[in-house]
C-alpha cells in the first residue's frame, strides 16, 4: 500500500513538472510576442516620425522608452529560459525516479510470483512424496 502512495507521488511530481514547463513555455511565447510587437511599433513610429518635424524630435525619446521596455523583456526572457532549463532538469530527474520505482516494483512483483511458483511446486512435490509413501506402505501390508 505504501508503494502505491509513493508511485502516485512520483507520477504527480512528473505531471506537475510538465505543467510548470508548459506554463513557462507559454510565458516565453508571450514575452517573445511582446518583443515582436515592440519591433513593429518602432518601425511604425519611425515611419510616422519621418512625416513631421515634431515626430522627428519626439522619436528619440520614444525609442529610449521602448529600448528600456525591450531590455526588461529580454531580462524576463533570460530568466524564463533559466527556469525552463532547471524545470527540464527537474523533469528528467522526476522521470528517472518514477522509472526506477516502476522497475523496482516490477522486480519485486516478479520475485513474489517466482516465490509463489516455488512454493506451489514444493507443495506438489510434498503431496507426491506423501502419495508414494502411502502406496509403498499399502504394498507392504
Amino acid at each position: 500500500m505504501r508503494r502505491d502512495g509513493l508511485m502516485r507521488l512520483k507520477r504527480f511530481r512528473v505531471e506537475e513538472t510538465k505543467r510548470r514547463l508548459a506554463t513557462l513555455d507559454g510565458m516565453r511565447d508571450d514575452v517573445e510576442k511582446k518583443l515582436s510587437d515592440l519591433d513593429v511599433s518602432i518601425a511604425r513610429e519611425r515611419q510616422r516620425a519621418n512625416d513631421s518635424d515634431l515626430g522627428r524630435l519626439a522619436f528619440p525619446s520614444f525609442l529610449r522608452s521602448i529600448d528600456s521596455r525591450c531590455e526588461n523583456l529580454r531580462a524576463t526572457l533570460k530568466e524564463i529560459e533559466r527556469e525552463r532549463t532547471q524545470c527540464k532538469d527537474d523533469l528528467a530527474g522526476a522521470h528517472q525516479e518514477l522509472k526506477s520505482l516502476e522497475i523496482a516494483v516490477e522486480q519485486q512483483a516478479r520475485r513474489a510470483g517466482e516465490e509463489e511458483i516455488r512454493r506451489s511446486q514444493s507443495r506438489l512435490e510434498n503431496v507426491s512424496i506423501v502419495r508414494q509413501m502411502r502406496k509403498h506402505a499399502l504394498r507392504q501390508v
